[in-house]
């Protein structure tokens, strides 16, 4: 069974690859003789944020959030597209820890399949209504969960997060818990709040070893993030110049955290990381009260006319 996951992930892998380059190919042709079509080539910046933010991901600390931050304070990508930037972008970096981290921890195989089973579902129908949205509200849903993983930073620096046990698989009630719960955090990584550490609490909540929590949020993200990024890679809700920039430069960053890193004392950069989000958040949330004030003007002095 475990192997049929690898190659389960292989195969996953090569259609994502396959379907985006021939979206690349398709939008350059309907683009590429436009005066006024958008760069695709990524930036060295672009690259750097992709290297940056997947080696801190490798080692425990999350790529969205940081991301996010780094997108919105440089007004990098417009706001609307940072979800479908986000899922498209480090999709394959995410798919090359999950090659080196799945062999590492032993897990039930039912309870990690399950699992990601869950969460792929989750993310299919998460991304198909984020990729729908209006910018506003893509605003305010993206403001509300970076302050809510803060806070999960905050609770796992601080040691308030469950402990666990020992388990290293789920039945009954407790596995069909787990299905749901990690379905929900699916579709929650289509509206650009990382898996890792709501998974790492789920996992602790149901009893499970908190070592179990890196295959199953490690293969989680692998297979669901190809699922909901094609969703965003139709709707062309994304920025293909900055997704393109975490892909090159976010597989070297595993890479090395992975092989020659391999741990930090990354207790400090968390709490930089939530200072950070916090500020994203705010800003975030704030730019939708504007467009809704806008709107209302607007409205106002239509029915005034």
């Amino acid at each position: 069974m475990k192997t049929a996951l690898y190659y389960g992930l292989g195969i996953f892998s090569l259609g994502y690859l396959i379907f985006w380059i021939q979206q690349i190919v398709r939008t350059r042709r309907l683009l590429g003789a436009a005066k006024d079509a958008p760069a695709h080539v990524p930036m060295p910046l672009d690259i750097g944020i992709g290297f940056f933010t997947n080696f801190l991901d490798t080692l425990g600390v999350g790529s969205f959030a940081t991301t996010s931050s780094l997108f919105k304070i440089g007004k990098l990508v417009p706001d609307e597209q940072i979800p479908g930037t986000l899922n498209v972008g480090h999709t394959l970096p995410t798919i090359t820890e999950a090659f080196i981290y799945l062999a590492l921890v032993q897990v039930d195989t039912t309870t990690l399949v399950g699992m990601i089973v869950a969460a792929t579902v989750g993310a299919w129908l998460g991304a198909g209504l984020v990729s729908s949205w209006p910018r506003r509200k893509i605003q305010i849903g993206m403001g509300s969960v970076l302050m809510a993983a803060a806070l999960v930073i905050v609770l796992k620096e601080m040691h308030w997060m469950p402990g666990g046990g020992m388990a290293l698989e789920l039945t009954g009630t407790k596995l069909v818990i787990g299905l749901v719960g990690n379905a929900l955090l699916g579709a929650l990584m289509t509206l650009g709040i990382g898996l890792f550490a709501p998974c790492m609490i789920l996992v602790a909540l149901l009893g499970m070893n908190p070592l179990a929590a890196f295959p199953i949020m490690m293969g989680s993200c692998a297979f669901l993030m190809p699922v909901g990024s094609a969703q965003f890679v139709r709707s062309g809700r994304y920025s293909l110049k900055a997704a393109l920039g975490l892909a090159v430069g976010g597989i070297p960053g595993v890479l090395i955290a992975a092989f020659l890193v391999k741990s930090l004392p990354v207790s400090y950069v968390n709490w930089l990381v939530v200072c950070v989000v916090v500020y994203t958040a705010a800003m975030m949330l704030r730019s939708a009260q504007r467009e809704r004030r806008a709107s209302a003007l607007v409205a106002a002095e239509a029915s005034g006319d």
